[in-house]
Formats: C-alpha cells, sequence, structure tokens
C-alpha cells in the first residue's frame, strides 16, 4: 500500500508523562459510599497523557473519538459571558480558547502521527476509532490511518453537514466536516439497532401506496432504518441549551450516535481532545466509562462544570437518584505548571455564616465566579468535592449559597474565575 512521506516523520514516539490526582467530583449529593472513580478529566498535553496511561489501559479502551485541531492556522476564543445577545458578537465577554497554527503542513503531521499511534495502542482488539476532521488535512489524515489500522479497517467516511452563514463568494459553502471511523480488527461492536432513525414521511407514503416500491421487499417501517453515512445535525452555536461558549463545540447528538453504536453500557471510551467535554458528558448519560483529556485549561473547566450541571438536570427531573455511584477522578499530568491558588481572602470572603450551616459567597465576588466546590473534610491532599456550584449556560444564574453537611472537619473552598483564575480557601 502507498503510504505518506514528509521530512520530519519518525515513528519514534517521544517519551514522559505521569499523572497525579487533583481531585476526585462527587456530582450527587451525599456519595459517601462511592468507590474508586473509573471516569477521569486529565490536564495535559495529550500524548504525555497516553504515554501516561499506555501501562495499564494499552488494548483496553473500547471506544476513541479524536476531534483534533483542523490545521485551520486560526486561533479561536471562548465565550465566557453568560446571557448575552447571540446576535450580537461585538458585545461578547472573551478569552482564551485554543491556537490552531502552525509553521507548516509538516509540522502539524508531526504532531498528529504519534498521538494516533498512541490512540491505536490504547484501543482494545475489538475497539472502534473516530476521527472528525474537515477539508484542510482529511486527505492526509486518511493515509496515515490506512497505515496505522490497515485500509481494510476502514468501515466509515462519515459526512456530517450543517447550514450556517458563510463569508465564500469564489466557491462553494463549505458546510460538512469528515469523520474516519475505523475498526482496530474485524470484530468490532456495532449496535446497528441502537442507532436506527425513522423512515422519511415520503417513503411511509410510498409503500402504503404500492407493494412494489421496494422492489418486491417490505422494510419494517417500524423499526427504523441504519442511518446513511452523511448526517445531519445543526451546529451547537444553533443549539442554546448545550451552547457553553468553548470554541468548535460539537453537537452532543453526534456523540450519543457514536458511543450507541460503538461501545456497550460499562465499556471505556476516551477523548483525547476533549475540548468543551462532549464526549464525557454523553458518555455518562448513556452509561460509559470515560478518559477526556485536553491541555486547556478552560476545557478541563467546562468539561467538569458540564457533568456537575448535566447530573443537576438529571436530578431534578428525576432521571437519577440522589446519592448514586458515580464519580469522576481529575488529574493532572506533572509536566503541567501548578495551578496558582490565589486566596480568597483577597476577594472578600474570609469567615463562614455564623451558624457553620452554609457558605455564602458575598454578592461583589458572585459576579466575578464561574464554578465553586466544597471539601467538607480537607486533609490537605487529594480535593474531595462533594458540594458543587456551577453557572448555568444560558441564563448565566450562579447559586449563592452551598449547604454544608452536619458533621464537617476541615473546610476546603475551590473557586474559579470566569476569566479562569482559580482560586482556594481553608476554612478551620
Amino acid at each position: 500500500m502507498p503510504s505518506l512521506h514528509w521530512s520530519s516523520k519518525s515513528e519514534s514516539i517521544p517519551q514522559g508523562g505521569k499523572l497525579e490526582t487533583d481531585a476526585v467530583l462527587y456530582p450527587f449529593e451525599g456519595g459517601e459510599s462511592v468507590p474508586q472513580p473509573d471516569s477521569q478529566l486529565i490536564l495535559g498535553d495529550n500524548l504525555r497523557v497516553m504515554n501516561a496511561l499506555i501501562p495499564e489501559y494499552e488494548g483496553k479502551i473500547d471506544l476513541i473519538y479524536a476531534d483534533p485541531p483542523f490545521f485551520t492556522n486560526k486561533g479561536y476564543s471562548a465565550r465566557v459571558g453568560r446571557g448575552e445577545d447571540s446576535r450580537q458578537p461585538k458585545e461578547w465577554q472573551l478569552a482564551e480558547g485554543y491556537p490552531d497554527q502552525w509553521k507548516d503542513l509538516d509540522a502539524y503531521l508531526d504532531f498528529l502521527y504519534p498521538r494516533l499511534i498512541q490512540m491505536h495502542k490504547l484501543l482494545s482488539p475489538t475497539g472502534s476509532f473516530y476521527l472528525h476532521l474537515d477539508w484542510h488535512v482529511n486527505s492526509y489524515a486518511r493515509m496515515l490511518l490506512d497505515e496505522i489500522f490497515g485500509y481494510d479497517n476502514l468501515r466509515n467516511e462519515i459526512i456530517w453537514t450543517y447550514h450556517g452563514p458563510s463569508p465564500i463568494r469564489r466557491a462553494y459553502n463549505r458546510k460538512h466536516d469528515m469523520i474516519l471511523f475505523y475498526s482496530k480488527s474485524k470484530q468490532y461492536t456495532f449496535n446497528v439497532d441502537q442507532v436506527r432513525i425513522p423512515y422519511n414521511p415520503s417513503t411511509l407514503e410510498t409503500f402504503k401506496s404500492s407493494k412494489k416500491a421496494g422492489f418486491g421487499k417490505v422494510p419494517d417501517l417500524e423499526r427504523g432504518k441504519v442511518p446513511e453515512d452523511w448526517w445531519y445535525f445543526p451546529v451547537v452555536a444553533r443549539l442554546h441549551k448545550e451552547r457553553t461558549g468553548y470554541p468548535t463545540q460539537k453537537p452532543e447528538r453526534i456523540m450519543e450516535r457514536i458511543i450507541l453504536a460503538s461501545s456497550n453500557p460499562g465499556d471505556l471510551v476516551a477523548d483525547f481532545f476533549g475540548g468543551a467535554g462532549t464526549t464525557a458528558v454523553a458518555a455518562s448519560r448513556l452509561n460509559r466509562r470515560f478518559i477526556s483529556s485536553d491541555n486547556q485549561l478552560r476545557a478541563l473547566h467546562t468539561s467538569r462544570s458540564r457533568l456537575v450541571l448535566d447530573v443537576q438536570s438529571r436530578m431534578k427531573e428525576k432521571e437519577v437518584a440522589s446519592g448514586s455511584e458515580y464519580s469522576v477522578k481529575i488529574q493532572r499530568e506533572t509536566a503541567v505548571e501548578k495551578i496558582s491558588k490565589l486566596s480568597a481572602k483577597e476577594f472578600g470572603l474570609s469567615t463562614l455564616d455564623d451558624n457553620q450551616e452554609r457558605i455564602t459567597l458575598p454578592p461583589e465576588l458572585l459576579s466575578q465566579v464561574d464554578y465553586w466546590e466544597v471539601d467538607p473534610d480537607w486533609k490537605g491532599e487529594i480535593f474531595q468535592s462533594r458540594i458543587q456550584a456551577a453557572r448555568s449556560w444560558r441564563k448565566g444564574e450562579l447559586p449563592a449559597s452551598i449547604s454544608l453537611p452536619e458533621t464537617c472537619g476541615e473546610i476546603c473552598l475551590r473557586l474559579v474565575l470566569i476569566d479562569g483564575t482559580q482560586i482556594q480557601q481553608i476554612f478551620k
């Protein structure tokens, strides 16, 4: 088979990578009897993260989805304001998102190639891999995946098509992405009945009027059909309920379809370009374990907030019970610079309420906070996040008070400001 070559191509993988646990997130109320977490959010360069995971997870991940930079050579900002007019981008409050800028195509391929190799190593023998790109480098990536996975293990080139404005006037509007679906072997999970969709109403009418419409074959119209390899889902910019403001966020329905088709409940799903945490949230909702990593602190914070808000919403709708056995380990790759935690005293928060039953943020601090959480029995090492409050995406509301358990030890409070600053305060 032909293969792709460039001057700096190397099959040797840069080494290094060690993880340390920073916190454990318990997004349900209670959770005292929750076992060790088997899902993870990880901050760090994903190549070093995968190197650290290889000893424990090589050949054990059932599904990997990858949404890497697209070689657009642009910088992307994150929208951090809440309740703003989506039609007035000049008024949005923005912060640094992530860069997608490269010296040249060789530099991009030097970045992508070793990561694809490590993801292949981590994938189980019956696992599936989905790589999400667009026209910029999709053709190059396919040659690399043919080399790594084998040409015969390409299952689909899926087209995600969508609508939206475009400044292009000298070509057709570019309104689709490509998702390359590979399996590691001929034996792989594909739950066809989990992803069937209804037949088009015109098809139903056709079969009602003519028995020969299907050349003598009558499909099971009630069961529905297998989706084609082109998918139409609106972009997240138009899905206000999902929008977090994190750049290039993908729709949850894409991930739900991929996870339902290519994994089973209890399986391990990974996304090493975690971004806004769509894969983690969809996997959690569908009863899969997950590993989600990103090298941007804002990405990890967005993912954590989405998990908390999703669980709280499902608890409110009685879809899950309070105190369910679920927790998430939050780790960092040791090469990541330690996050400086400013004292909350600098922001006017120095004592608890007199009755010691609640923590209430002063109004001047509340307006600056995006997320806050409490470890009611701080031991000085791993933060046990037992209580959380996250600012809602659409209305921008944030609870001003948190109720504490009846029995508390030393209390540790952590806050994330809208600009990404981390604050920690310990109450004796």
